[in-house]
């Protein structure tokens, strides 16, 4: 969905319209939002608009405001980021600082030009520190330095609590942002080079499936994660942008007993695709930080009862999804 195609809520005239402008609307957690809003309805009063790339350059600051002046939003949800995979961030920590710098200040900035009344970022619990306790959680952002392999993209996404802190302390905005764990699903980007571990394992297996060769999983596979649906982040989403109203960041993730081993999210596609050939760990390969396990007792706190996806249910409407999809997939 481009810019000029618009998901509306039922409206009583003008009043009370909010608008809301999501920036990397046409990426992973933009198209479930999209979808979500499609399945449920959006709210009444609500005007949603989806940006892409194709809509105005982030790195830009006056096609950024340009933008703005075009839809003028009274809500931005944040997606917009220069994003990669393990190894992608290993090589070019230094164009993943900058590009993220100039994005994240730039949408930040004219927001509060444009007298937007909320924003909602999008961070990584790469972000936290390597050396800590477990679980993290929300208070511990800033404790120490991230993991060396992708300090560039972790100290960018920092800076935006940073700057959320300061533009309400000095102005009164209330922009706040949320930690996802790792985020999967159809739409996602399938480059087994530079992608995410995940899709990285669906678009791997799809090949080896089809040409009849071992599976290959990068690393030891004993590295830890907490996988969380795209679909349930963007039901997420949708709350934090309506209900929640703190500067302070938010985890958004499963639990941590939900947790698991890179091995057993390779399993779980093995057996979405009901692939029957050899699996094989190349321990050459990095495994990166080996766990970040997350706590959601502040999301639990609000949301008590909301429902994730069971893991194993993603991972196979995923793999239909990229199998049916495969022509048009990012990859």
């Amino acid at each position: 969905m481009c810019a000029d195609q618009r998901i509306h809520g039922k409206m009583d005239g003008d009043t009370g319209k909010m608008r809301v402008m999501v920036t990397g609307g046409s990426g992973l957690v933009g198209k479930a939002i999209q979808q979500v809003l499609q399945e449920e309805g959006g709210r009444e009063g609500e005007e949603w608009v989806f940006l892409s790339s194709k809509d105005a350059n982030l790195l830009d600051v006056a096609e950024t405001r340009a933008v703005f002046q075009k839809h003028r939003p009274t809500h931005v949800i944040h997606l917009a980021a220069l994003v990669g995979g393990l190894f992608k961030n290993m090589r070019e920590n230094l164009s993943f600082w900058r590009s993220n710098i100039y994005i994240n200040d730039n949408v930040l900035q004219t927001a509060h030009e444009f007298g937007v009344q909320k924003v909602v970022s999008c961070l990584s619990t790469c972000i936290f520190p390597q050396n800590t306790t477990y679980p993290i959680d929300e208070t511990m952002v800033h404790n120490g330095p991230p993991h060396d392999s992708n300090f560039g993209y972790s100290y960018a996404k920092r800076m935006i609590d940073v700057h959320n802190r300061a533009y309400f302390e000095q102005s009164g905005r209330l922009y706040t942002a949320v930690i996802p764990t790792n985020v999967f699903g159809p739409h996602d980007n399938f480059n087994i080079e530079d992608g995410h571990v995940l899709p990285g394992l669906i678009h791997k297996t799809y090949i080896a499936e089809r040409e009849g060769t071992a599976l290959q999983v990068w690393g030891s596979g004993r590295a830890l994660r907490q996988f969380i649906y795209s679909l349930d982040l963007a039901r997420l989403f949708l709350w934090v942008l309506r209900e929640y109203n703190e500067v302070e960041p938010i985890i958004l993730s499963v639990g941590p007993e939900d947790e698991v081993s890179i091995k057993e999210a390779a399993e779980a596609v093995v057996k979405a695709f009901e692939f029957k050939g050899k699996v094989i760990y190349d321990t050459s390969k990095a495994d990166g930080q080996f766990k970040k396990t997350a706590s959601n007792a502040k999301l639990r706190k609000y949301l008590p009862d909301f429902t994730f996806t069971p893991f194993h249910k993603a991972i196979k409407e995923t793999c239909d999804w990229f199998v049916a999809n495969y022509d048009i997939a990012r990859k």
